[in-house]
């Protein structure tokens, strides 16, 4: 992961350029705005904007590297920058420079000492030390001393970055001469413009005390846990002092130690006892220094460090902190998707310290890490919404301190619908039945399909596939909704012109690309007994009485008109009064119609054989004829005959 660092001086002015992150990190304006670029932090203080526009990062407010690193060097802090589409994170590192913004200060405008004139040559003093809250050349580098008629000034570095500061008796004092003296002390830095801070040092020369107080440890080392109640003791300092009565009394104070450790340790004047004073908190600062001077009563004293070493305790529990979440996720998404960029940070430190993260194991996803204290929730394999629509992540986080403390992060991820499934019928292929003579535009038959996918993608409309039925359209036979699947009859179908059909019908969705599937359905017309017999032959032209002869197995209807008739002459049949001749014979149904429609048999009974004589002449005048079966024999006979049952 590509990373930035940039170094500004504290106290820019909002506004000011700190660096050109786009080009830093090679990305180009388009991405920095279509992936909508911005700054995440930790904390809810953010120093830093970024312009996507432009690709800059400018000061948002006002920096005091003071306020934000105290004496820590060197001073930085850290952000992200984060970009969508896809999720991209970066680090940038920005280093706070000082400047010579603050000068050295003592706690007090003025310090009294008491000296016994017999004090001799070469006893030391301390005195507190000078507090500039800048750092390196900005930081305090010398003290002076004015006068120097009695004393000198020494001063010593401590390790933990302090200064021990101690005047030295050079000549010998006489409260006779000269009970009081006064001297100024100046602490001065090295920054540019040069800044100082004075103190004023009253010394009262006292009457002879024989013997200093000496502590029996220069050095003490104690430990003391986070968190322990006020009033633990932490250590006790103890020293001794040869004489006797009140100049043999011993008195502890701390009279040189900084804010922080005076609000949170405190020692017991008489017995030395240096106890816990407020809440101690390893995460603020691991060690403390204290300088404990013994005095006797005659104005001599010894001064010892008490070093405090902070024992962490596992009293903070990991933190998540979400910054990144894309709470709905396509389907179709390829594994190693990330969905969610997470800051995990525990404050305590080592074992304490260290963090296991991890997911549930029932969701099709995966916990990475990325930067330091960062990771990212990606898929682990593909997604099917029909099968799962949503997740329900919980992240959970465990540090590695007894007993250990964890905290959790719960996340609902959607998963976003691809059409990826086509319609399906029950069954793909349906038979119904319809009676001739319907109504038009009657339901004949509902078809009904399924989508497993969601909202548009599985939002269905029926189409008739365009084809021809004995030469007539489908969609001048029968219609669908487009939106039910109800078909309906667009006409009135005869039995006697069509007895099936069959018709394809697609279900398609309304996804992008859509997906479809067909069915077949064949449609039977039943016969109904709609049509009386009817008259094939002989045509009549003319005339009120028509002759019917029907083949048993048919039923036609002979409509009376002054139209002329097609007559209609089923297979094998041939026209008497053309050249034709029946090749068989046949039985027929001899009936009389009139202008009534009306039709009547009118020869002989059940099976009785009737002869029908037709004169070829044309005239269309038939004649029955009771005959012997061998007038058939005759060839020379002018007559067509046939053989009738009634």
């Amino acid at each position: 992961t590509a990373q930035a660092r940039y170094s500004i001086p504290e106290e820019q002015s909002e506004g000011s350029f700190v660096g050109n992150i786009a080009r830093d990190l090679g990305l180009d304006l388009p991405r920095l705005v279509g992936g909508n670029a911005r700054i995440i932090t930790k904390d809810s203080q953010q120093y830093v904007d970024l312009n996507r526009e432009k690709g800059i990062l400018v000061i948002k407010e006002r920096i005091d590297r003071e306020e934000l690193c105290g004496k820590t060097t060197p001073c930085s802090f850290s952000f992200e920058v984060i970009l969508e589409n896809p999720i991209q994170l970066y680090r940038v590192t920005v280093e706070v420079v000082d400047v010579n913004d603050n000068s050295p200060s003592f706690q007090k405008k003025e310090i009294n000492l008491k000296i016994v004139e017999s004090v001799a040559p070469g006893t030391r003093f301390s005195l507190v030390s000078a507090d500039d809250p800048d750092v390196g050349i900005n930081d305090i580098q010398k003290y002076v001393l004015k006068p120097l008629d009695h004393f000198k000034l020494e001063v010593q570095n401590q390790p933990d970055g302090g200064t021990f500061i101690e005047i030295v008796l050079q000549n010998a004092l006489d409260r006779e001469k000269e009970d009081t003296h006064t001297l100024v002390l100046i602490a001065a830095d090295g920054g540019e413009p040069r800044r100082s801070g004075t103190v004023s040092i009253h010394i009262t020369v006292l009457d002879a005390n024989d013997n200093a107080p000496v502590c029996r440890q220069s050095v003490y080392k104690a430990e003391v846990r986070e968190n322990s109640p006020e009033g633990t003791v932490v250590t006790t300092v103890e020293a001794d002092d040869a004489d006797k009565g009140v100049n043999g009394e011993v008195t502890f104070s701390i009279p040189h130690v900084g804010k922080e450790a005076k609000q949170l340790f405190d020692v017991n004047v008489t017995t030395g006892e240096i106890k816990v004073l407020g809440k101690v908190d390893f995460e603020k600062s691991k060690t403390y220094q204290l300088n404990v001077q013994a005095s006797d009563h005659g104005g001599y004293s010894d001064t010892c460090k008490v070093i405090i070493q902070v024992i962490d305790e596992n009293d903070n529990a990991p933190t998540i902190q979400l910054m990144s979440f894309s709470n709905l996720i396509s389907e179709d998404s390829p594994p190693g998707t990330t969905i969610a960029v997470v800051n995990v940070d525990d404050e305590d430190s080592e074992r304490n310290g260290l963090v296991r993260c991890s997911i549930n194991s029932d969701v099709p996803f995966k916990i990475e890490s990325s930067l330091t204290g960062y990771y990212t929730i990606v898929t682990d394999s593909t997604l099917d919404r029909e099968t799962n629509p949503e997740y329900n992540i919980t992240m959970t986080v465990s540090d590695q301190g007894f007993p250990p403390l964890s905290s959790t992060k719960k996340m609902n991820v959607k998963v976003s619908d691809v059409n990826d499934n086509p319609p399906q019928f029950s069954q793909s292929e349906y038979t119904m039945s319809i009676p001739e003579n319907n109504s038009p535009g009657c339901s004949v038959f509902t078809v009904s399909a399924t989508d497993a996918d969601w909202g548009q993608n599985a939002r269905l409309s029926y189409f008739l596939e365009e084809r021809e039925i004995h030469g007539i359209k489908v969609t001048n036979l029968v219609s669908v909704n487009s939106d039910s699947g109800v078909i309906h009859a667009v006409k009135s179908f005869d039995y006697e012109q069509i007895k099936c059909f069959e018709l394809n019908i697609t279900a398609r969705d309304a996804g992008s690309p859509p997906l479809s599937s067909v069915a077949t359905l064949k449609i039977v017309v039943q016969d109904k007994n709609d049509n009386p017999p009817q008259v094939l032959y002989p045509v009549q032209t003319g005339g009120s009485m028509v002759a019917e002869m029907v083949p048993r197995s048919q039923s036609r209807i002979l409509y009376h008109s002054s139209l002329p008739v097609i007559p209609y002459y089923p297979p094998r049949y041939s026209d008497t009064l053309g050249t034709g001749t029946l090749p068989h014979v046949y039985n027929y149904e001899v009936c009389r119609t009139t202008d009534s429609r009306v039709s009547d048999c009118k020869i002989g009974g059940a099976g009785s054989q009737n002869v029908l004589i037709m004169d070829p002449s044309s005239t269309g005048t038939m004649q029955r004829i009771q005959s012997e079966k061998s007038i058939l024999d005759e060839p020379d006979s002018p007559l067509e005959i046939f053989y009738l049952y009634c």
